[in-house]
C-alpha cells in the first residue's frame, strides 16, 4: 500500500488494517488526522498542562488500539476516541488526588478570582484556573460542541449537573476575563 492510498482511506479501513496484521503505516495515518484535535481538548481539559495532555494521548490511543475490534462504529472514531481521551483524563486526576470532575456542587462552589487592576487575561489562561469539573462541561458544550445529553452521557452525569456547571463556569471566566476597575485608590470588584 502507497502512502497516498493510505492517506486516502476511510478511518474504518484503516482501523480494519490495524486490526488485520497492525498495519503501522495505517496506525501513524489515523494518529495524525485525529491526534492534533484530541489533544488540544485533553490540553484544556487538564488545565494547560502540557506533559497530562501528551501522557493522555498516549494512554487513549493505546487503549484505543487494544480495543479497536470491539469498536463497533456506532459513533464516529473520532467521538470514540474523545471519549477514551475524556476518560483517560479523569483517571489522570483522580491518581494525582485532585478533586474528582463534576463533584462540586453549588454549596462548594468557588468564587472566581478577579483579575488584577486593568489586566485582562486570555481565554486559554481563564480555562486553566476553572476547577476541573466546570473547565470540563464548558470545553465539551462551548468549544466542542456537545450537547448537554452527549456530556452527560460521556462523563456520567445527569443533564442537569452539566448544565449547572456550564452555568457557573460561564460566569466564572467572564469574571476572570474582565478587568476590575480602578476608583481612587480602590479596586472595584
Amino acid at each position: 500500500m502507497k502512502t497516498l492510498d493510505v492517506a486516502n482511506r476511510t478511518d474504518r479501513d484503516l482501523v480494519a488494517a490495524i486490526i488485520a496484521d497492525g498495519d503501522e503505516r495505517c496506525f501513524r495515518e489515523l494518529y495524525r488526522r485525529h491526534t492534533p484535535r484530541l489533544y488540544q481538548l485533553l490540553l484544556r481539559l487538564l488545565g494547560g498542562v502540557e506533559q497530562d495532555a501528551e501522557d493522555v494521548i498516549q494512554e487513549a490511543w493505546i487503549r484505543a488500539v487494544e480495543s479497536a475490534a470491539k469498536f463497533e462504529w456506532k459513533s464516529s472514531f473520532p467521538s470514540w476516541l474523545t471519549g477514551i481521551g475524556i476518560n483517560r483524563a479523569k483517571e489522570l486526576l483522580r491518581r494525582r488526588n485532585r478533586r474528582p470532575m463534576f463533584e462540586l456542587t453549588e454549596q462548594m462552589e468557588p468564587q472566581a478570582p478577579r483579575a488584577p487592576v486593568g489586566e485582562r487575561i486570555d481565554l486559554e489562561r481563564a480555562l486553566a484556573l476553572l476547577p476541573d469539573g466546570y473547565r470540563t462541561v464548558l470545553v465539551l458544550h462551548d468549544l466542542e460542541g456537545f450537547r448537554h445529553d452527549e456530556i452527560a452521557e460521556r462523563l456520567g452525569i445527569a443533564a442537569g449537573t452539566s448544565k449547572s456547571q456550564l452555568f457557573h463556569a460561564r460566569r466564572y471566566v467572564r469574571a476572570l476575563l474582565e478587568p476590575a476597575e480602578e476608583i481612587g485608590n480602590e479596586q472595584v470588584v
